[in-house]
């Protein structure tokens, strides 16, 4: 179930310039949102419903909003967020090679374990120490499979969240009101 009405993102800057990046010298559709503005986006975003869609009300105290500033103000954001869901989804597919990568040598060298602890458990059956050589064979050869089974069944949750928030903070329709009057939105 989707929720009807958009969540309201409101943030308060005196000067448009303090949502970019101050040392990103790129024009404001290519800029970087500024860490903490962005950070404060997210960090609202994360507070809402899982389903909730967004709108950024973006309130500037000292100067007055024109429709070119709310364009741009619009595509900054949009671009920005998906950008940053592309880059969390390249990281999905990198945590998802690693762990591929880290299975199969996980499930070689437990087979090696095994055929070693077998080996070696029939040359010193008779020694009582044997079955402590054998299970920590076996162990250990287990243990190697921890690191893919925690990517694949709790590492890659989150990065897919972020991207799919990122996803929904992208599409978000964004307004921008100046210390005179809103000035519109930019979906």
């Amino acid at each position: 179930m989707t929720s009807s009405a958009a969540t309201a993102l409101r943030l308060y800057v005196a000067e448009l310039r303090q949502l970019f990046d101050s040392l990103d010298p790129a024009p404001f559709r290519e800029r970087d949102l500024d860490p903490n503005a962005a950070e404060y986006i997210v960090d609202s975003a994360r507070e809402a419903p899982a389903d909730a869609s967004f709108a950024l009300l973006v309130q500037l105290g000292r100067e007055k909003a024109s429709e070119t500033t709310v364009a741009m103000l619009g595509n900054a954001v949009h671009e920005y967020f998906e950008r940053r869901a592309a880059g969390k989804r390249r990281e999905l597919s990198r945590l998802f090679r690693t762990g591929r990568v880290s299975l199969v040598i996980g499930v070689a060298f437990l087979a090696g374990a095994i055929a070693l602890a077998n080996w070696l458990g029939g040359l010193i059956d008779h020694e009582g120490y044997a079955w402590l050589v054998s299970e920590s064979l076996i162990i250990g050869g287990w243990v190697a499979l921890w690191r893919p089974m925690e990517i694949f069944l709790y590492d890659w949750w989150p990065i897919r969240a972020d991207a799919r928030l990122f996803d929904r903070l992208a599409a978000m329709p964004v307004s921008l009101s100046g210390a005179d009057a809103a000035a519109g939105s930019a979906g």
